[in-house]
């Protein structure tokens, strides 16, 4: 007798299950064609963690992230090249030019610069932090961003059953930025244009760090799907 496998039984059908991931994120262009957009994540359900997508000039994309947990998350959303496994560190610090970034990891060594808030950023400070976090407002006003910030969405489907949202909260100017990848010099600050071709979303042309909340909402209909993919693997 054929051994009978035993599958967990399908998620139960429920209300869209959601995950919010709070922290900032910085989008910089340089000199050598590269652009870079790094995630500083202070609160996920993954705990804190850091990240960082990558086009070269060639528009080759290339994911960094620290845990396979963080892959499956970011690839959800994204579409990259070639994707590396290695622990990406953010160290903040403050002097007398203001603040700034230092992102480190196997690959990447970036420094950089933030200026003063940026105009869009003391509009979004006026808004109340349950407005601006909220998925309907990121839906209401994804239209009018798309125009003001050609290329970047708060609103939108990753994959079949999964939507993003994202509310930015502040925005800050980024005056200064240097580095090398794979030991290579990423040359000066430079405007990040093209737009990087990752999906979904980009960041601003103007390089800046900008303080966001990201809500992931996840179809439960979409969970049961991939669970009755899955059974039909194992019942081979």
């Amino acid at each position: 007798m054929t051994p009978r496998t035993f599958l967990p039984p399908p998620p139960p059908l429920a209300q869209a299950q959601r995950q919010r991931f709070e922290g900032r994120i910085a989008g910089v262009g340089t000199t050598s064609g590269t652009r870079i957009v790094v995630g500083n994540w202070a609160r996920s359900p993954l705990g804190p963690f850091c990240d960082a997508m990558v086009e070269r000039a060639d528009g080759h994309r290339l994911l960094l992230a620290p845990s396979k947990e963080v892959i499956e998350v970011v690839e959800l959303t994204y579409v990259f090249d070639e994707v590396r496994l290695e622990p990406v560190r953010v160290t903040e610090s403050r002097g007398a030019t203001g603040a700034s970034w230092r992102v480190t990891s196997r690959s990447l060594d970036l420094s950089v610069v933030l200026g003063e808030r940026a105009g869009l950023g003391h509009l979004l400070q006026r808004l109340p932090l349950r407005v601006a976090t909220s998925t309907r407002w990121a839906t209401a006003v994804n239209p009018v961003v798309g125009l003001v910030l050609p290329g970047v969405r708060t609103r939108g489907v990753a994959r079949p059953g999964r939507r993003e949202f994202y509310g930015a909260t502040d925005v800050h100017r980024v005056v200064s930025a240097w580095g090398t990848l794979d030991h290579r010099d990423l040359g000066t600050l430079a405007r990040v244009d093209p737009p990087c071709h990752f999906g979904f979303s980009s960041t601003p042309r103007s390089p800046s760090v900008t303080t966001v909340v990201t809500t992931i909402e996840q179809d439960p209909e979409a969970q049961r799907s991939r669970w009755r993919a899955g059974a039909a693997r194992w019942s081979r």
